[in-house]
């Protein structure tokens, strides 16, 4: 579980950063219906994907071309969001000079990108592959 403070991430949710749960994306099941998907190419190369309800906006969830494996479920689109609690601030560099962040919650500047494990992409990783 990360806020994603990437510039992508900061528009596509209208905000400082993204709360997002990073998942096996083969553990995500729809209950019902079928997200709208928005994919442009990010500055990193990799191309980035946005999924969102048609029928009220909401922002579901985010994935890149460079881990199609994982899936970031955007946190408020939950049922219940309360849980959620972040393991790590990413892209903060890039954060907002507005923004304040928790002191407690380990910050990085970016990202690693030869994560490969789900552990080490939650704490360090942007989902969209979308980051600086």
């Amino acid at each position: 579980m990360v806020n994603c403070h990437c510039r992508d991430c900061q528009v596509a949710s209208g905000s400082g950063y993204a709360a997002t749960l990073i998942m096996e994306a083969s553990a995500v099941r729809l209950m019902q219906g079928a997200p709208k998907r928005y994919s442009r190419t990010a500055a990193s190369g990799n191309v980035a994907h946005r999924s969102f309800c048609e029928s009220c906006g909401t922002p579901l969830f985010a994935s890149s071309s460079a881990a199609p494996q994982f899936l970031g479920v955007k946190a408020a689109s939950l049922d219940d969001p309360r849980w959620f609690r972040p393991s790590a601030d990413v892209w903060v560099a890039s954060a907002q000079p507005w923004d304040s962040m928790a002191p407690e919650v380990p910050s990085f500047q970016a990202v690693a990108r030869e994560s490969s494990s789900v552990s080490d992409v939650a704490a360090h990783s942007d989902p969209t592959g979308s980051g600086p």
